[in-house]
């Protein structure tokens, strides 16, 4: 009988989880987590901390924010070196909050065991995807099947090219749910494909319908500056999106602005499985500052809430199409120069700019960017006051600054 072998993730539907953010050192200098994605031993000095992304209840199994590294109570690290003592590296680490001990699991195996035919997509990195130190390896693995029989002795193990999953054998499953593990789940990656024939086809059609979309953004957003690799996704997706996925790219522009943009409200409306431009509309937000850490900056949540208003109300894509619009989202979080007394921050959406295109082409159609400008409550009552004319009058003022489309969170009003 073959061996069956078993994706590892953390179960993200557990009410009121914690959520644990990428590991500090002694002297709270944040290491990131490409030291423990090589599939690799990694040399790390002292004591690792894990700060708390969002408070919750503790789990045993956790995986660090926005990669798959399991952060795990030391009960279940004990189990890993007993049973992967030669595919796991334990490095133990201080958990913000808890008195508890718990171990980082660098996975140190790398196994070559995808099964292309058997997956019920792969798709691989060509020299058009700009990234030569990946040409060869797996741009995308859809409904991954491995073959045990390249498996060997290996029991926890990342998969060649694809380095994002994480395997464990049956036998490992098994103890982490003997010992009643929180927060682990699991998906079997042997065997035949549980998709039907006619499942798979209308998957890899509907992929294909946004992949051709997100590569044609994403060409748009190279000629603007120089595109971050990685894609920002919420932990939990709205189905408000066109194509049920919200995702957020940055662009690093000249004298170290940062320019964030919503990348897939102008994807395809995927359950009619048919070409399109979905709202035809994309946002962009731009500071003065390098900003680092996207996740944790005032931008991405500002743009976020925006976004949301755009996809969940027509009335809100009408008047964005139509030309300058203004609205007023939660002011929860950012900058208190931009809050009013209600608590909320205006923005202006659709100032024209010297340095932004005003459309982009795709395959399916003209997709318009839309700049999104944070406002002052000064030029927020200004607004209210004098409606149109008060958008257009600003709008006239911003131009002149010579900042335009910029959001500062500090600076003098336009009015």
């Amino acid at each position: 009988m073959a061996k069956r072998y078993f994706d590892l993730f953390e179960n993200v539907s557990i009410p009121g989880r914690w959520h644990l953010d990428e590991p500090v050192d002694q002297q709270g200098q944040k290491l990131g987590t490409w030291l423990f994605r090589r599939g690799e031993p990694a040399h790390v000095e002292g004591r690792l901390r894990i700060p708390i992304y969002s408070p919750g209840k503790a789990l045993d199994f956790s995986l660090l924010a926005g990669a798959t590294i399991p952060v795990v109570h030391a009960r279940v690290a004990a189990m890993f070196a007993e049973m992967a003592p030669d595919d796991v590296q334990l490095i133990p680490v201080e958990v913000e909050d808890q008195s508890e001990p718990y171990v980082l699991l660098n996975i140190t195996r790398v196994v070559k065991c995808i099964d292309d035919e058997a997956s019920d997509e792969v798709r691989y990195v060509k020299p058009e995807h700009n990234q030569p130190e990946k040409l060869g390896q797996y741009r995308s693995v859809i409904g991954m099947r491995i073959d045990p029989s390249k498996v060997g002795n290996a029991q926890m193990f990342r998969t060649w090219g694809w380095m994002v999953v994480i395997v464990v054998s049956e036998a490992i499953k098994e103890s982490l749910e003997r010992m009643g593990v929180t927060g682990a789940k699991f998906k079997e990656v042997t065997g035949p494909s549980t998709l039907s024939t006619e499942e798979r086809e209308r998957d890899r059609n509907s992929r294909e319908l946004l992949e051709t979309a997100a590569t044609a953004r994403e060409a748009t957003w190279r000629t603007l500056g120089s595109l971050d690799k990685e894609v920002f996704m919420p932990i939990a997706m709205s189905g408000s999106w066109p194509g049920q996925r919200q995702l957020w790219s940055v662009i690093r522009r000249e004298a170290g602005r940062t320019l964030l943009v919503t990348h897939g409200l102008s994807d395809p409306f995927i359950e009619r499985l048919e070409p399109s431009v979905g709202f035809g509309v994309e946002l962009a937000l731009e500071v003065d500052a390098t900003v680092k850490d996207i996740s944790k900056g005032w931008p991405l949540l500002l743009l976020e809430r925006v976004a949301d208003e755009v996809a969940e109300h027509e009335h809100v894509r009408e008047g964005v199409k139509a030309g300058l619009f203004s609205l007023e989202v939660s002011g929860k979080g950012l900058p208190k120069p931009l809050i009013t007394e209600e608590g909320r921050v205006a923005v202006l959406l659709g100032m024209e700019s010297r340095t932004l295109p005003r459309h982009f082409s795709t395959p399916y159609g003209e997709v318009k960017l839309v700049t999104v400008k944070a406002l002052l409550p000064s030029e927020l009552a200004y607004l209210l006051e004098h409606g149109a004319r008060g958008r257009a009058g600003l709008a006239r003022r911003f131009t002149e600054s010579g900042e335009e489309h910029l959001s500062r969170a500090r600076r003098r009003p336009a009015v």
